[in-house]
């Protein structure tokens, strides 16, 4: 394909793409995305040394063990497996990012690997950067609590009744960890723990689907514009080795070279060596990467 040619192709796409989707606003998304940005800010001028350490406590639960380690690379991917326990509480770890429920969650992400940087990519960067990082989430059909649509891309999940239970009421366990903060620490543990904490770990979640498609190094040539990028790696515990990742979408490491820092990958190798984790799958710079499916 030329090079006009080629630019001709994204322009359609992208021009295709603009038609109508802006047309329709989640207001109850946005809603509360304008309100966790407010309290995020309201937090940083009520600075307290337990109000941070709130944060980071939080902030390594969420994104580590939850986003991580169990929507990401154990639930959607499967680069791993333990016992059902140990599943389900990282499963609810991840349900404290506020990003859905387990079934829309790796529904979408299972979408995105399909048709990754295509106009069929829920976060498609070809829309612009905007879209990729929080656009879509903001309009367009909510289908957080839609089993139904979403249990078609995440069908052994919609087999399982917690999980089912959990997407529909996934908002329980951070609203929890809401009250249990403000028992202990006021409102203060309450902007550090959940406002200012939940908007970082969002904004570090969204940086791999936007940032780690548009800037960084590409070990491997694959089928999309994925790249890794080592300062998203450093906000979300190694999910910004994304290139490598397209690349070898089932492993649990996805940093790959000694100096690609992976700390999700040393969690899943430390259950590895404790005897909590099986199956444990992980690729080398070496090894012909997978189509990423």
């Amino acid at each position: 394909m030329s090079t006009t040619s080629g630019i001709s192709a994204v322009s359609a796409i992208t021009s295709a793409a603009k038609t109508g989707r802006y047309s329709k606003i989640s207001w109850v998304t946005c809603f509360f995305m304008t309100l966790f940005h407010i309290g995020a800010v309201w937090a940083l001028f009520q600075f307290t040394w337990s109000g941070l350490a709130v944060l980071l406590i939080t902030y390594y639960i969420s994104l580590a063990l939850g986003i991580g380690m169990s929507y990401h690379r154990l639930l959607t991917h499967r680069s791993y497996k333990t016992s059902k326990a140990m599943e389900y509480f990282l499963t609810i770890c991840a349900t404290l990012a506020l990003e859905g429920g387990p079934l829309f969650w790796v529904a979408v992400h299972r979408q995105h690997h399909q048709h990754s940087d295509t106009d069929n990519d829920p976060h498609t960067p070809t829309h612009g950067g905007f879209w990729a990082h929080m656009g879509w989430i903001m309009f367009g059909d909510a289908l957080h609590n839609d089993t139904r649509l979403t249990s078609r891309y995440a069908p052994d999940l919609a087999k399982d009744r917690f999980y089912v239970w959990l997407s529909k009421y996934h908002w329980i366990p951070l609203t929890t960890l809401g009250f249990i903060l403000l028992a202990l620490g006021g409102w203060n543990w309450v902007l550090w723990g959940i406002f200012l904490r939940t908007t970082l770990g969002l904004h570090a979640t969204w940086l791999v689907n936007s940032a780690t498609h548009m800037w960084g190094s590409r070990r491997f040539e694959t089928k999309d514009d994925s790249r890794n990028s080592w300062w998203v790696a450093m906000l979300s515990f190694g999910e910004g080795w994304h290139n490598n990742h397209h690349a070898y979408p089932a492993s649990a490491a996805h940093g790959l070279a000694w100096y690609e820092i992976d700390i999700t990958y040393m969690h899943i190798r430390a259950l590895q060596l404790l005897g909590l984790a099986t199956g444990v799958r992980r690729a080398s710079v070496n090894d012909q990467y997978e189509a990423a499916a």
